[in-house]
């Protein structure tokens, strides 16, 4: 599925009218245009719409309700919601946007065109777009492209997307860019000194690994990207409810969006060293899963104490991290689905970060709120250090009193990070629990257009 602008010659005009501004743009209408907007019940309300139609039947114009800028703050990517209210056809944004409702606007209408179909045929949306002058069509639709794919991975249910499964799409991605792909796969990680990795998905049919994709000049500033890639998460020996088990195909979240952020920055040449980790494992039960309380070594040589087999994300991570920090890349970006408690706190749409460089803090809120890609910085609060350390081993992979869970958890992450120049954590939830405008209901991209933006900010 490839989302795409249309390059038709000719297009029917669309007129975006905020509500304040209806009684104007009626009195600009010709008198059975008016009559019809008027007797159809057109009040400019945020998605309605109003088909005029020509004298022969053909849709002359189309205006669409933009409501009021309290509306539209509640949401984002409304466009979406009027592309799906149109007829086939081609048509154009002629008035009524700023040039950043624009962008916003024409990346909505292509995101809406995503369908998840490799099960079931679904209807695809008829309506086309002509990318607004002015605007990077290219980049939107790579921007789109890179979301359809993060979908369609977290989309994919656990047995088509096993560790095998999410290997060879991340391989795939290599040669597509001519990227060098390489995979350390069971017992090999304990021989390259990747243990917790190997711990967490030793009891799978699948066996555990390290993926790791290397890409751009040698001397380039070097980025790299982790993400966590738990293809399905039972909980181990700790083993979840039913309920909380519907969901854990997207635990590879993760991985997912890090490889939809690393198609763009590869799509777009960036004058970057990019590297990509992601341990790919299922948590799984059997005689050899391991078990609560269990001391774990880890590739830093730090000791986890593992009170909770469901507290898996943290442990693959770690030794991941832990190999991309002995590089000590100019920027390291972990992604994540990790905490229930990140939900609890900011919920579905939301995803957290941390990081200790105000710096980056600062760029990464301008971009999310500027791309449409919502995010907000949470703290490495220093005050609960004390609960991730145990006594008995260096770390607790699950501190008691589930208080600050998020921050906790993050605060994990940061022991096995030292070198890197700047480190930013997304505890993300990458899913939509309900269909939104340009969001079905299913996987999600999150956090991955702001850090495009960042990255090229901080790298040129």
């Amino acid at each position: 599925m490839q989302p795409r602008f249309s390059t038709a010659e000719k297009s029917i005009p669309i007129h975006v009218i905020e509500q304040s501004a209806l009684a104007q743009a009626l009195r600009q209408l010709d008198a059975p245009a008016r009559r019809w907007v008027e007797t159809g019940g057109f009040a400019a309300k945020l998605g309605q719409v109003a088909l005029i139609p020509a004298a022969d039947g053909s849709l002359r114009t189309v205006l669409a309700g933009w409501g009021d800028l309290t509306a539209r703050q509640r949401g984002w990517f409304h466009f979406a919601g009027i592309a799906a209210k149109l007829p086939e056809g081609d048509y154009r944004i002629e008035s009524g946007l700023k040039p950043n409702e624009l962008k916003e606007a024409a990346l909505a209408w292509l995101l809406a065109s995503y369908r998840f179909d490799k099960y079931k045929e679904q209807p695809g949306q008829s309506a086309r777009l002509i990318c607004p002058p002015g605007l990077d069509a290219t980049r939107l639709e790579l921007e789109a492209e890179a979301s359809f794919l993060t979908r369609d991975l977290i989309n994919t249910p656990a047995n088509d997307m096993g560790p095998q499964a999410l290997e060879a799409s991340f391989f795939a991605l290599a040669k597509q860019h001519g990227a060098k792909a390489s995979a350390i796969t069971g017992n090999d990680l304990l021989q390259e000194n990747l243990p917790l990795i190997h711990t967490v998905g030793r009891a799978a049919a699948q066996a555990p690994r390290l993926l790791d994709m290397i890409w751009g000049a040698p001397d380039a500033p070097r980025l790299t990207l982790v993400g966590k890639g738990v293809c399905f998460d039972t909980g181990g020996l700790n083993i979840k409810p039913g309920a909380s088990m519907g969901l854990m195909k997207k635990d590879m979240g993760g991985a997912a969006n890090v490889l939809g952020l690393a198609h763009m920055i590869m799509s777009l040449g960036l004058p970057l060293r990019l590297r990509v980790l992601v341990p790919a494992v299922e948590n799984a039960i059997s005689a050899n899963a391991f078990r609560p309380g269990d001391i774990l070594p880890s590739r830093k040589g730090l000791t986890v104490e593992n009170n909770n087999t469901d507290a898996e994300g943290r442990l693959v991570l770690a030794d991941a991290l832990a190999l991309a920090d002995e590089d000590s890349p100019d920027l390291l970006i972990c992604m994540a689905t990790l905490t229930g408690a990140a939900r609890v706190a900011l919920g579905a749409d939301l995803p957290p970060f941390y990081t200790d460089d105000g710096s980056l803090a600062h760029q990464i809120a301008r971009a999310a709120k500027r791309e449409a890609d919502p995010l907000w910085r949470m703290p490495f609060w220093p005050g609960y250090e004390r609960q991730i350390e145990p006594g008995i081993a260096d770390l607790d992979n699950a501190p008691k009193g589930g208080m600050a869970g998020s921050v906790t958890a993050a605060l994990f992450l940061r022991r096995f990070v030292e070198n890197a120049r700047r480190f930013v954590h997304f505890d993300l939830y990458g899913w939509v629990p309900e269909a939104r405008p340009a969001r079905p209901k299913g996987g999600a991209a999150q956090g991955t257009r702001a850090m495009l933006a960042v990255i090229e900010e901080i790298f040129g």
